[in-house]
């Protein structure tokens, strides 16, 4: 968890990967070109420009026979788009997140995250994702949007739409909600129905075009619009939905589309290649959920091996653990854990944060409190905000773990109720090197089912505390009455050696 810059990702992710502000940018390289023209240089410019900092705010790309093997099927799928005529015109990055996250920017780059290609079930399924995220870009979809944003100065209001009506229109709610909120959420403003359909229908095309099953969109579409419906039933009705499903409304609404979309293309004819057993076959082993090197979170706990640090949310909270912080939210308050700039001096260490989150409001606590927690030199913070229709307290939680490295929380509750994270204020603590050297990870494993074995069997061996069975059949694409097939091969989750 490095300093979090939240301000520069933001502007460069809305920018549709422009390294620019909104005085710089006139106009928007891409912006008035017809569907599927080819890249511009200006286009190709902006996207290498942008590339290394999309790639460390979701967690690196993976390298590797995995992240080859991505690379090659977008790389092919992306060529039916007219955009250029040679694959290796596209780059495509398989990146090491944990969140379900696709998207393509305007120069060819494309990106998928592992766990969203770990919830694919064929490479036709692979092959639709990123064909429809180059369709957005082959019809210009973010470069437009770039376009309507500077004219309705969109970034001075992103932080009033994090925020939401709670902290109102003021500089201390666009910091607050940046709180509020992961980096990964700042990647791509949601695309509307309609261009969702263009791109479903721009994807189902190129499968086409590239011999593939262009029923694979709306197979995935399925998938991605059940595992919607898991993480809701397992983390409660406000959890944040996964982020391609965020960026991209309404997966389950589109299944029917894309599967009519599908069977107008292909008629009467033969469907296409799926390619399920090559697919799971080099995805077996992927890394699944959280990196260790990230920090991994095992239902209520945070854990830390590499900065050697662990806490629990309070009950009734999830967490959302991102490449820069992670974020405990719930209805009764939203809080981070981050870090940044340290001297050894924990008070003006919390007196920057709270002028970070203010921005050019002025934010300072009204007192700074020195502590111990499980050892550790601690000092907190608190301010009361007011914006004329509710007040809310803002915490600010430092942990000392050397003289150059600090750790903190920032809270956010309705004033008067910060005490609902007191338990986890508390719970900060080190990891010791054997606890440490216990945290690892989780990864794909792709296995034949034998004759004996049913959907309770396989769920079984999953490496979860809780709704086992629910996990295995939204992993395997399987409905509720899907039954297994001896011989077939199916994914489940279990630990990493």
């Amino acid at each position: 968890m490095p300093e979090m810059n939240l301000r520069r990702i933001g502007r460069l992710l809305l920018s549709g990967a422009a390294a620019c502000s909104l005085a710089a940018c006139a106009s928007v390289p891409g912006a008035d070109l017809t569907a599927g023209a080819p890249i511009t240089p200006e286009e190709a410019q902006l996207g290498a420009q942008a590339h290394e900092e999309f790639v460390a705010e979701f967690g690196g790309a993976m390298t590797g026979p995995q992240a080859d093997y991505v690379a090659q099927v977008g790389q092919n799928i992306a060529v039916q788009s007219g955009l250029a005529n040679a694959p290796s015109a596209f780059r495509v990055t398989l990146l090491n997140s944990s969140v379900n996250n696709a998207f393509a920017v305007p120069g060819g780059y494309v990106y998928v995250t592992r766990q969203l290609v770990g919830l694919m079930n064929n490479e036709a399924e692979l092959a639709g994702v990123l064909g429809h995220e180059v369709g957005h870009v082959a019809v210009r979809h973010s470069a437009r949007r770039q376009q309507t944003a500077q004219r309705n100065q969109l970034l001075g209001l992103l932080g009033q739409v994090l925020a939401g009506a709670v902290l109102g229109d003021s500089a201390l709610g666009r910091g607050l909600g940046e709180l509020a909120s992961t980096a990964p959420q700042l990647a791509t403003l949601s695309y509307s129905r309609n261009q969702e359909i263009e791109a479903d229908q721009l994807g189902i095309r190129y499968l086409n075009g590239a011999g593939y099953d262009p029923r694979a969109m709306a197979t995935f579409l399925q998938s991605m619009a059940a595992q919607n419906a898991l993480d809701a039933a397992i983390k409660g009705s406000d959890a944040t939905i996964p982020e391609w499903a965020s960026t991209h409304p309404d997966p389950a609404s589109r299944v029917q589309n894309a599967a009519r979309l599908a069977a107008s293309t292909t008629g009467t004819g033969a469907a296409g290649i799926t390619n399920r057993d090559t697919f799971l076959t080099r995805i077996d082993g992927m890394m699944y959920d959280d990196d260790p090197a990230q920090g991994i979170i095992e239902g209520s706990a945070f854990l830390h091996p590499e900065l050697r640090l662990a806490f629990t949310a309070p009950a009734g909270f999830y967490m959302i653990n991102g490449t820069r912080a992670v974020s405990i939210n719930g209805d009764a308050g939203r809080a981070q854990l981050s870090t940044g700039p340290y001297s050894n001096n924990l008070e003006s260490y919390i007196a920057a944060v709270f002028q970070a989150l203010g921005g050019q409001t002025p934010l300072a606590p009204q007192s700074i409190q020195r502590t111990t927690v499980n050892g550790l030199e601690a000092a907190y913070g608190t301010a009361r905000v007011n914006n004329g229709q509710q007040s809310v307290d803002v915490v600010v939680f430092a942990y000392e773990f050397s003289n150059d490295q600090a750790f903190h929380f920032a809270a956010i509750t309705p004033a008067g109720q910060a005490q609902v994270f007191t338990p986890m204020f508390n719970s900060m603590r080190r990891l010791s090197s054997a606890e440490a050297g216990q945290v690892v990870g989780r990864a794909i494993d792709v296995v034949t089912a034998g004759r004996g074995d049913t959907v309770q069997t396989l769920a079984n061996r999953m490496a979860y505390p809780d709704a086992k069975v629910e996990r295995f059949r939204v992993l395997n694409g399987l409905g509720a009455n899907d039954q297994l097939v001896p011989g077939q091969r199916y994914k489940i989750v279990v630990r990493r050696n």
